[in-house]
């Protein structure tokens, strides 16, 4: 039963009573504000019109009609113009029966819509950092949100494992890494891989500086390191299938992928499908020349084709350079028509950092002037970058927040305060390191998927593993805590899977008013790919519980049929909160 919308029902049945016919429009209703008593607040200055009373008169009238013929609203109060609904106490508890009994509470309807998302998007010289953990988490738990409003979803990888990048990772292992193997370093495959990254732009700054010390430009010097002029030629040798080049190239990104499917397990994401920029980097030259002959695009002398958008407050964007290569555009353009023309889709979300607002800015540009009418439906989910307490990183450098280091420290991290708050007493060796790894991951994804994906945010570990603050982990040890109660009723013989009508404290209802929210808070999180959203309702239900399983005993209620209902409602805000965690893409532990 949508609260909203049988309060919306009611009102209007007694405008119409009382003033005759009412558009839809003119009736404004909200959730009462916190600091006046109401469930929902009507907007009486539209309807002045009809009742040709005053905001306050007619206020009171609409009110005193609904109460007499609604027996689920049981008050109401006018605050100047606006008028507060209290809905019955017997309401809630017919609402709390319904919220009990659903099967998959909170997920949609089934929508019929195709919804495809792009998110993790890794190069294969080096492994995953922190930038690509919020991108992964941000990804996934939006696809889980989607998939919760009905929409059938595809989760798609687009791996950059061709340019100059990978030829250089290629370039310093074929000249330095003496065969180093992960076999024979005992390293995982995309950590030894963004070593030899890292080794590249060693020799490459130290040529750069020697050229200087013999009189040339920095610039010069850049463009002439033989390192440099290696690397490029070794990207023109795979292009062209150089067979030596071509295998080294399947064998080191074959061992960097070994090594993202242990971090993509450990971080709990995962894909549909995966494509590879080696195989979709050609795809977009035949929209270059269908760009060509409708005009769209144009050519310059050096052969290179490009189109004007200044017209549309924006530059001129190169499409396919002179040499007939593509460029990033280029493919993003082909890879787009097939994703949309092959799966049917109805909308395509891109999880990619804000750094790349523009490009996306032209590529649905550039497909619109093309006469492609569904590049409205590509939708760029732009996020902010995420930074440490020590500042921001670089990855040519080696300063780089590893995922794989950060996951294992958060786990331990986990395990030292859970130890010194004595969480895992009574748990087996086993059962410790799986609640650690869950509430180390846990504090992890909700730290970050807390914070709206547009701003850029500072990461702090400890602050993350707090049990009391706004936390996965507190969120996690409140599921918990539920868990144990419902065991020990369990074990006692308690049973409550049926109670009959007891009368609902304050607080019950408010917990129920909460539980009646998901639906709505699903809806809009998918509405706006939001998973900060979910966090901060999860959050809100957690502290309501807390709150009420501090001030009233539940298994100690000598009422059975109070303590029946006691149960029953910790233990549907335990299903909520499980439902909330999982669109976030976190487990919650049944004991700690």
């Amino acid at each position: 039963m949508n609260a909203e919308n049988f309060v919306l029902q009611a009102v209007t049945a007694s405008v119409e009573a009382l003033y005759g016919a009412v558009d839809k429009s003119q009736l404004q209703l909200q959730k009462t504000r916190k600091e006046f008593e109401g469930d929902f607040t009507l907007v009486t200055f539209p309807l002045l019109k009809l009742s040709r009373k005053s905001p306050e008169a007619t206020a009171n009238e609409i009110g005193e009609h609904i109460v007499a013929n609604t027996p689920q609203i049981s008050s109401f109060n006018v605050i100047k113009g606006f008028l507060n609904l209290v809905l019955a106490p017997a309401f809630w508890a017919e609402c709390f029966k319904e919220i009990a009994a659903a099967e998959n509470y909170g997920d949609a309807a089934p929508s019929g819509r195709t919804i495809m998302i792009e998110y993790s998007s890794p190069n294969t010289n080096k492994p995953l950092h922190l930038g690509h953990i919020r991108n992964n988490l941000l990804g996934y738990s939006v696809a889980q949100i989607l998939k919760a409003n009905g929409h059938n979803v595809i989760k798609v990888n687009l791996v950059n494992d061709r340019g100059i990048h990978i030829c250089k990772s290629m370039l310093a292992w074929q000249l330095y890494g003496e065969g180093e193997t992960p076999a024979s370093s005992g390293m995982k495959g995309d950590h030894l891989v963004g070593k030899y990254y890292v080794e590249f732009d060693k020799h490459y700054k130290a040529q750069i500086k020697e050229l200087v010390a013999e009189g040339m430009s920095e610039d010069e010097a850049k463009k002439k390191a033989p390192i440099m002029l290696q690397a490029q030629e070794m990207l023109r040798k795979w292009e062209a299938k150089d067979k030596e080049v071509y295998d080294l190239w399947q064998t080191m990104n074959g061992w960097v992928y070994d090594g993202f499917d242990v971090t993509y397990k450990a971080l709990g994401v995962d894909f549909d499908k995966v494509y590879y920029e080696s195989q979709t980097y050609l795809l977009g030259k035949s929209l270059v020349q269908d760009g060509l002959d409708k005009g769209v695009f144009f050519r310059k002398e050096d052969n290179s084709v490009w189109i004007d958008l200044t017209a549309d407050g924006l530059d001129q964007k190169l499409l396919l350079r002179g040499d007939g290569t593509s460029v990033y555009m280029t493919q993003d353009l082909g890879t787009a028509l097939s994703r949309f023309e092959e799966n049917k889709l109805d909308d395509m979300i891109y999880v990619v950092g804000n750094e790349q607002n523009y490009h996306f800015q032209v590529l649905k540009l550039v497909l619109k002037k093309l006469g492609y009418e569904w590049s409205d439906n590509i939708y760029h989910l732009s996020y902010g970058m995420v930074e440490l307490p020590e500042g921001k990183m670089k990855s040519r450098e080696g300063t780089v927040v590893d995922a794989d280091d950060l996951i294992a420290d958060m786990v331990s991290t986990a395990r030292e305060m859970s130890d010194e708050l004595g969480k895992l007493e009574g748990c087996s060796e086993e059962e410790a390191a799986n609640v650690c790894r869950m509430v180390g991951l846990g504090a992890l994804k909700y730290f970050i998927l807390k914070v709206d994906p547009k701003k850029t945010m500072l990461f702090d570990p400890r602050e993350s593993i707090d049990f009391n603050g706004n936390t996965g982990p507190f969120i996690q040890y409140t599921h918990a805590r539920i868990c144990s109660v419902l065991r020990k009723a369990a074990e006692a013989g308690i049973d409550y899977s049926s109670c009959g009508e007891v009368e609902l404290l304050a607080e019950e209802i408010e917990l129920i008013k909460s539980l009646a929210e998901l639906p709505a808070v699903v809806a809009a999180a998918g509405e706006n790919f939001a998973p900060s959203m979910i966090a901060a309702y999860a959050y809100e239900l957690a502290k309501t519980f807390n709150g009420y399983y501090h001030d009233h005993s539940i298994l100690r209620e000598e009422d059975e049929a109070k303590r029946a209902m006691r149960l029953q409602l910790a233990s549907v805000v335990a299903q909520v909160i499980r439902k909330s965690m999982s669109l976030l893409g976190i487990e919650v532990p049944e004991r700690m």
